[in-house]
């Protein structure tokens, strides 16, 4: 079972989402939260895979509740959850360390598939607003870590790898569908081509496979 952390201040958004992430489906939920002031107590005392995490909260919202847990438990994953006018919103969330974002109202097993892509090391970026979000987050300054010249240390299975992130696939599916190789050597490739272009985490990855090419231009 995933263990999934719900944080929506809206009780119908939180009803909605329990049925969809039930335990006939693989997921159970252990804990609710109705503003991004509770996370991280919330997370302490439920110990959850995933965080779902509402980027529009009244008191403290996703972005700041997000850049607090990531501050206190670096390796919890965070996935916004919001609407289709958040661009700024989501950017934000990717800044502050989500490890990507779903649009409300999605298809059950679309959001079935984000949660378990998100809970298992993977990243999701919502392919209905990805173009527009990624585009705000590259105006941002702060939007980049990575040195300009650091793709020439990447070698050539490290950048295909990196092109494998940014079309969301997650280690697993690298490996079963595309690489052939093991899961130790897909890792391997991963924390050396992070380390190499100063990546935080894969929803950066993704961001920078775009820049460059490596993905497929998002529409």
């Amino acid at each position: 079972m995933i263990r999934v952390l719900l944080v929506d201040d809206q009780e119908l958004i939180r009803a909605g989402l329990r049925g969809i992430l039930r335990e006939r489906y693989g997921f159970t939920i252990v804990g609710e939260c109705g503003d991004g002031n509770s996370v991280l107590a919330a997370v302490r005392d439920t110990d959850p895979q995933v965080v779902l995490m509402d980027v529009r909260m009244p008191l403290v919202d996703g972005v700041a509740a997000t850049r607090q847990l990531r501050a206190e438990h670096e390796t919890v994953p965070v996935m916004a959850l919001t609407t289709f006018d958040d661009d700024a919103a989501l950017a934000g969330m990717l800044r502050a360390g989500s490890q990507g974002f779903v649009l409300k109202g999605v298809p059950a097993e679309d959001l079935q598939r984000a949660v378990r892509i998100v809970a298992n090391g993977g990243a999701w970026l919502d392919p209905a607003v990805t173009g527009r979000v990624l585009a705000t987050y590259r105006a941002t300054p702060e939007a980049s870590t990575a040195r300009p010249s650091a793709m020439e240390t990447l070698t050539a299975r490290e950048r295909e790898v990196l092109g494998l992130i940014g079309r969301g696939l997650t280690n697993a599916e690298m490996i079963a569908i595309e690489l052939r190789v093991g899961e130790g050597t897909v890792k391997t490739h991963v924390n050396h081509l992070f380390a190499k272009l100063h990546l935080r985490d894969r929803s950066a990855a993704i961001v920078y496979a775009y820049d460059h090419d490596l993905a497929g231009r998002v529409t």
